[in-house]
């Protein structure tokens, strides 16, 4: 495990001892250097493994093994490991009366402020900015800017920019790759636009209902592969996650045909529903 930055054997996970596993026997290894985009629908677990991975879930450690950089997550809390996240916009402290310039100061930004000045412009923020007063996008900007500052051996992504405009997204995935590359630190990145990454990871892995369909492959495509039985060399990343979003939709349509609870519309239904009866009563509109 010791050329891993992320190592993940035997991993199964549930939010609660009575609910189904959210997570079933992940083993994801990935080597110090990489840049892993993770491809699956909502509710695969993507988010839960990085929040794991993260040492924000406490998993049981009996034979299951959740290294970084060696150590592991729960006993040894490995140094300059990231974790971004969508939820930190929501957070009723940064969304206080507070400049930016002395929110980043606050944090830590003096001390890296090559790295804080370059972001500052990778990112377009405003240091004048009040935290109350700006929009999410603007928010997320600021959050990323504090993440990054400090410089990170394993980054975990967790739909951060999903907030970006399409120009200071493209800025930062280039920042981001030149990072890794100069630094061989290491990224793990879940995320639904694939829309500009082509080029950006060297691993893809496909989730789907809490399993890991696909360990970290190789990217791009190439001969030893294991994606080449699927795809073609020239086959971009957007229309692998496509293929593999529709596999997973079409699987998920297979298990509601075997008993699964059903998503969408109900049409086999002939009774109406309590709140369809109660709002019929008092509809006024015609």
């Amino acid at each position: 495990m010791s050329d891993n930055a992320i190592a993940v054997s035997n991993l199964t996970y549930r939010h609660r001892p009575d609910s189904p596993p959210a997570l079933i026997d992940i083993d994801l290894h990935l080597p110090r250097g990489s840049r892993a985009i993770v491809v699956g629908a909502n509710g695969a677990g993507k988010s839960t493994l990085l929040q794991i991975l993260a040492g924000k879930r406490l998993v049981s450690t009996q034979g299951t093994d959740i290294r970084i950089k060696g150590c592991d997550v729960f006993r040894d809390s490995p140094p300059g490991v990231t974790f971004l996240g969508t939820e930190w916009a929501m957070n009723p402290v940064v969304r206080g009366d507070i400049v930016v310039s002395a929110f980043l100061d606050s944090l830590g930004g003096y001390r890296h402020k090559k790295r804080r000045d370059r972001l500052l412009d990778i990112l377009d923020i405003d240091l004048d900015w009040h935290m109350h007063a700006i929009s999410d996008g603007e928010r997320r900007r600021v959050q990323l800017c504090f993440g990054l500052m400090t410089p990170w051996d394993v980054l975990l992504l967790d739909e951060v920019t999903v907030d970006l405009d399409v120009l200071v997204r493209d800025d930062l995935l280039t920042f981001l790759k030149d990072d890794s590359e100069t630094r061989g630190a290491t990224i793990l990145y879940a995320t639904h636009i694939f829309d500009g990454l082509n080029e950006f990871p060297t691993h893809i892995a496909h989730m789907r209902l809490g399993s890991l369909l696909t360990a970290p492959a190789s990217w791009p495509i190439n001969d030893g592969s294991a994606l080449i039985s699927q795809f073609s060399s020239a086959t971009p990343l957007y229309r692998v996650a496509l293929e593999w979003l529709k596999e997973d939709r079409d699987h998920r349509k297979q298990l509601e045909d075997q008993g699964r609870k059903t998503r969408g519309a109900r049409r086999n239904e002939t009774i109406p529903s309590d709140s369809e009866i109660f709002y019929k009563k008092y509809d006024y509109s015609h």
